[in-house]
């Protein structure tokens, strides 16, 4: 009889162990800090509430940031700098990851996404590099345009093989990476390269394109910081008042102002995009100008600002016989020019 009380009574014990373990894995599953409830229901149903509910919920699932698969290693001494007044461009990949990231997107092949930084150094560095984010296809593609276009001038550029193993490999990415950056040294330092359309849609055409898309959709605040990178990018390859410079420039003019409340940038880009059409000669690009100054003539109304200096431009213009009164606005003017997805 004693023998059978201790027997259960030990049964007893290690089946409340159980329970108490089970608990206590549950707690720890869906652990949750204590938040104070409200009896009002209006409260409850509040955004307010349910976010900080909901950030109360320790979620097991969520993953440390992906590792970057190659990082360009810290420089042993400080890049050489010009004394003259001249700048250099320097084109350098950061770093290397593989995309989708790891639990993302199972059925898309991984791929590697090299990450390209584009600097102007004078006496300074380029404390306002732009960045761009491009597969090895990108960079092979504009090889063999180049090379098909320009044989000549390719004939000592040497530029990786695709491989079919070892893609992730470090050394594989660090040599992809070397080659990258020559290579495109090399493409910017001679004006036909550099001057031709595969280059500049190497450049833009993927930020360009998500821009205009996320316009056409009325998200102008995400479209900007795209265009605005874009514009800083071409500003350091070409020149001030070349023809993609200038047509970024006034895309992103019409970017910030679309909205019945321009952007708060606004104004500065429309100063400078007035500043470089002065003495300009491109006749498509004078297509731009009127547009852009009725529109800076409004965006001057709206801040306030005194608009005489623009309507006399108009003025002088029309007195040379030239029509100022523009029926098309800044971005269907762009449009014509350069034909891409935004509403016009």
């Amino acid at each position: 009889m004693r023998f059978l009380l201790t027997y259960k009574s030990r049964l007893v014990k290690k089946e409340r162990k159980g329970t108490a373990s089970m608990r206590a894995a549950m707690a720890r599953r869906t652990q949750v800090h204590s938040v104070e409830l409200s009896d009002n229901t209006e409260e409850l149903e509040s955004p307010e509430t349910i976010e900080s509910g909901s950030l109360a919920i320790q979620d097991d699932s969520v993953k440390e940031p992906q590792k970057d698969l190659w990082e360009r290693p810290q420089p042993t001494s400080a890049p050489v700098l010009p004394d003259d007044g001249s700048t250099i461009l320097r084109f350098e990949i950061q770093l290397a990851r593989i995309m989708p990231p790891d639990g993302e997107d199972l059925k898309v092949k991984r791929y590697v996404v090299y990450e390209l930084s584009i600097r102007q150094d004078s006496s300074i560095i380029d404390p306002q590099p732009a960045s761009i984010q491009r597969r090895y296809t990108d960079f092979r593609n504009l090889y063999n345009s180049l090379k098909k276009e320009f044989p000549s001038k390719m004939t000592t550029i040497y530029f990786p093989n695709k491989v079919l193993v070892g893609n992730f490999s470090p050394d594989l990415i660090a040599e992809r990476s070397a080659a990258f950056e020559s290579f495109l040294t090399h493409v910017a330092s001679s004006s036909a390269l550099r001057e031709t359309t595969a280059f500049l849609n190497f450049l833009q055409d993927s930020e360009l394109t998500k821009a205009c898309l996320l316009l056409d959709e009325r998200r102008n605040e995400m479209a900007i910081p795209l265009l605005e990178n874009c514009f800083r990018l071409l500003n350091k390859i070409f020149m001030d008042r070349s023809r993609p410079v200038l047509l970024i420039l006034c895309r992103l003019v019409a970017a910030c102002t679309m909205s019945p409340v321009p952007h708060h940038s606004a104004e500065r880009w429309a100063s400078l995009a007035l500043s470089r059409y002065d003495t300009l000669c491109d006749i498509d690009l004078l297509q731009l100008y009127i547009p852009l100054l009725h529109t800076c003539t409004h965006l001057w109304w709206q801040r306030g600002l005194d608009q005489k200096p623009i309507t006399d431009r108009l003025e002088e213009m029309s007195k040379k016989g030239i029509n100022t009164k523009s029926a098309l606005t800044l971005i269907q003017a762009i449009h014509k020019l350069d034909p891409r997805t935004e509403t016009i």
